[in-house]
Order: structure tokens, then C-alpha cells, then sequence
């Protein structure tokens, strides 16, 4: 199983990836279904990573 940030360095990683490759992104100008799905994830990543540390007071 991977650690949280290895999560978040995967989902950025494919996230930043398609945003670079998309035909669909880059013509309409806004980002596709599969551009927002892979955002979630990278999202959802970085709140997971964000509860693994502990509270700093």
C-alpha cells in the first residue's frame, strides 16, 4: 500500500499529465469529465495526506 504521499505525488503527477495532453482541455478551454475526475482524486489525495500528520497547536 502506498503512503499518502506517494498517493498525492501520483494523482498530481497523472492529474498534471493529462492537463498537458488533453485535446478536449485545451480546445474548449475548460477541463473535461476525465480532467475533473483526476483532479478529485488529487483533492481527495491531499486531504488524506492532510489528516495522516499530526495536529501542530
Amino acid at each position: 500500500m502506498s503512503s499518502p504521499e506517494d498517493a498525492l505525488r501520483e494523482t498530481r503527477a497523472a492529474y498534471e499529465e493529462h492537463a498537458r495532453t488533453c485535446r478536449q482541455c485545451h480546445y474548449d478551454g475548460a477541463p473535461c469529465a476525465v480532467s475533473k475526475l483526476l483532479l478529485r482524486a488529487y483533492n481527495n489525495a491531499r486531504r488524506a495526506q492532510a489528516h495522516s500528520r499530526p495536529a501542530m497547536h
